[in-house]
């Protein structure tokens, strides 16, 4: 039980940590605009920034999948 405990209090620090990274210090970098995205510009580069981590977990899962298939 403690150590259940022990993960979910890391996990929340970790959390807040991010959140205020993110609130904090993440507007402070610029994020590029170029021609050569031509569906919003920053629109863009921000939907790509946030579903990118949603397709690598979908990628890593389905590698793993099929290597848990295939024994």
């Amino acid at each position: 039980m403690e150590n259940q405990l022990s993960f979910i209090v890391k996990l929340l620090l970790l959390s807040a940590l991010l959140s205020a990274l993110i609130k904090y210090v993440a507007p402070s970098f610029p994020i590029p605009t170029t021609d050569a995205i031509t569906y919003g510009g920053r629109n863009a580069i921000a939907l790509v920034i946030v579903l990118l981590p949603t397709v690598i977990i979908a990628i890593a899962l389905a590698w793993r999948f099929q290597t848990q298939k295939q024994t």
